[in-house]
């Protein structure tokens, strides 16, 4: 897979497909790290990128439309800034991921605390495909 690793995070991250987001949540793995919980699972996809994702935020946990955006808003500019451990560790693998990505607080934190807790997340998620890798 050739990759350009650069810190932008266009439109070709952005999973759209109904099928593989349902596959998701029946087939995928399942990673909670707090403030967040995510299901993954690797796939193949057409467009040479490492990963796309989905990010959720409730509302059920944010009732107004500004806070849930703002969540979001957050989330990705903290995805965005990490992505390239994870984005090594996948092109080394020569995998592709799928992930969906829900803010499960009901609080909001500072984009600074929630690039660690991204950092966090994505080094537990790096962890659990080397255990996978490594059981097949």
């Amino acid at each position: 897979m050739e990759l350009q690793l650069n810190n932008k995070l266009g439109r070709i991250y952005s999973l759209k497909s109904k099928i593989t987001i349902d596959s998701l949540f029946e087939e995928g793995s399942k990673i909670s790290s707090f403030p967040f919980t995510v299901f993954w699972k690797p796939v193949k996809m057409e467009e040479a990128v490492p990963f796309k994702f989905v990010i959720s935020a409730p509302k059920r946990t944010f009732r107004f439309a500004y806070q849930r955006n703002r969540m979001k808003r957050i989330t990705k500019e903290a995805v965005r800034l990490n992505k390239t451990m994870l984005e090594r560790k996948l092109v080394e693998k020569e995998m592709q991921l799928a992930f969906f990505l829900i803010y499960s607080s009901k609080e909001e934190f500072s984009s600074d605390v929630l690039q660690k807790k991204i950092v966090k997340l994505f080094d537990k998620m790096i962890q659990q495909l080397d255990e996978k890798k490594n059981a097949h």
